[in-house]
Order: structure tokens, then sequence, then C-alpha cells
């Protein structure tokens, strides 16, 4: 009895060691870390009072900048040489870009969101602006709640359409 007992306790362990080990699906966690001194690159405002609105780029440089809205970070995406001390040449010089979600107040992975244009109730620090979310299906929600004209993947926000929303076009 003790020899059928160890002889199913030793195929059961290599059954087990030879079994793939496949790793937890874990979702990569983003931060957002400003303070009261914390100000917009792009407008000079502190980001603190509207936090819904807060986003930042980390460049591969070391540097980290934050911007009142997603459109502040949208603008300087586009033309990242018109604030040269940063010491940004162009989007291949950004490692992480990070907005936060508009329904949760969580801290997202910018090129993985939906942006919703035209909504009633989107107006920022910067003015009418692109609100972010995780989910493509919690953006149309909102879309449809507030009347939003389109929802979009961070691929699909043109440098026009941020200029459309400064009233430069």
């Amino acid at each position: 009895m003790k020899r059928l007992l160890l002889l199913c306790i030793l195929t059961a362990s290599f059954t087990w060691a030879e079994a793939p080990m496949t790793p937890f699906n874990v979702g990569k966690k983003y931060f957002l870390n400003f303070d009261k001194n914390t100000t917009c690159l792009v407008r000079q405002i502190p980001v603190y009072k509207d936090p819904k609105w807060v986003a930042k780029i980390e460049t591969r440089g070391g540097k980290t900048v934050y911007f009142c809205s997603p459109k502040s970070l949208f603008e300087f995406y586009f033309r990242p040489g018109k604030w040269y001390d940063v010491g940004v040449k162009s989007e291949r010089d950004f490692s992480k870009i990070v907005v936060t979600d508009f329904s949760t107040l969580e801290p997202i992975n910018a090129e993985e969101a939906y942006f919703v244009y035209g909504a009633n109730a989107t107006t920022s620090p910067a003015g009418d602006d692109l609100p972010a979310f995780k989910t493509k299906r919690e953006a149309e929600k909102f879309s449809k709640q507030y009347n939003g004209k389109r929802v979009m993947p961070f691929n699909k926000v043109s440098d026009a359409l941020i200029k459309l929303l400064n009233g430069r076009i």
C-alpha cells in the first residue's frame, strides 16, 4: 500500500514538473506622481488642480514631463522641438506615454487608450479636449452620453485635430 501511494505521488510530481508554466496575465501598472509644484509643460499651469486630465511622457533620456490634459500631451507629441529644453527630437525619444482614464481616474498607457472628440462635457484646463479611456467600450459609452462626435485610438489622433481643438484651423 505504501509503495502504491509513493508511486502515485512520484507520478504526479513528474507530471506537474513537465507541465508548462504559464505566467499570470498581469497588466502593467502606470503611475502619475505629481504634487502641487508640478506644472504642465505646454500651458505652465499646475496639474494637481484637475487630476482627471493629467498626462505625462517619460523620455528615454530619463526626463518626465507632465501635461494638464491629453490635448496638451498631443501638442508636445507632435511638436517636441518647440520645447527644445526637454531634449526630445521625435516620438522615438519617448519611453512611456501615460494618460488618466476619465472614468476610473487610473493612469493608463496612452498608446492603448481611446479618446473621445467633440463631447459636450470635455472642457479641461486646456479648453476643448480629448478625454481618455482604457477601453473602446467605455469611450463609446461616454461619447453616446455626451454627444461625442468620434472615438479614436491614440494612433488616429492627428496634429490637425489638435490644431482644430485649439482654434488654429
